[in-house]
């Protein structure tokens, strides 16, 4: 028998290949995603995917970007709760994988927000991701990567955390910035 789903935390069977808005569940990308680790481990310490989201997120209030860009990079690396992630030189040979974490990031987006993220707000979105990913790297692994003005407004924390206090936050930040805009 084939099973072409996960069980996730909150016991959905989620299949990634074909992700049903009413299977996306916030508890389940927050606890995942506090739960894996950046650069695949190799870095000095354990700092999740979690911890870089929510940096993403602060990131974006320091630069007074809208809630909408805010939740955006909360939100940014969701689909790695579903399917993990690959890292970047790899990921660029593999069209397939792309094709399915695309289709499930957008699946993740259309169930948090009312009207679709425009070009500009996932451009905003990228480019916070890549600068927070630039002092992350050298923080955490010791080395610069090819990023041209690179900066950061929001003072970053690099420490180890708890997953519980990680996820805790996680979710603060998600049902503040998801209850402003459905306001």
């Amino acid at each position: 028998m084939k099973k072409d789903y996960i069980s996730t935390y909150t016991k959905i069977h989620f299949t990634p290949t074909s992700p049903r808005e009413e299977d996306i569940n916030i508890e389940d990308i927050a606890h995942a995603l506090s739960f894996l680790c950046r650069a695949n481990g190799h870095i000095k310490h354990f700092y999740s995917v979690a911890q870089h989201s929510i940096q993403c997120c602060l990131e974006a209030n320091a630069r007074g970007y809208s809630k909408r860009v805010q939740l955006a990079c909360l939100l940014h690396d969701g689909s790695e709760a579903y399917i993990s992630d690959i890292t970047r030189p790899v990921k660029q040979f593999l069209a397939e994988y792309k094709t399915i974490e695309k289709r499930l990031q957008q699946a993740i987006f259309r169930t948090y927000f009312k009207k679709e993220l425009t070009s500009e707000e996932l451009s905003l979105v990228r480019e916070i991701d890549d600068h927070v990913l630039y002092f992350e790297f050298y923080a955490l692994a010791g080395e610069y990567l090819p990023i041209q003005k690179a900066y950061l407004m929001y003072p970053a924390n690099y420490s180890q955390k708890a997953f519980e206090e990680v996820k805790k936050h996680f979710l603060t930040l998600f049902h503040t910035l998801h209850s402003q805009l459905s306001q």
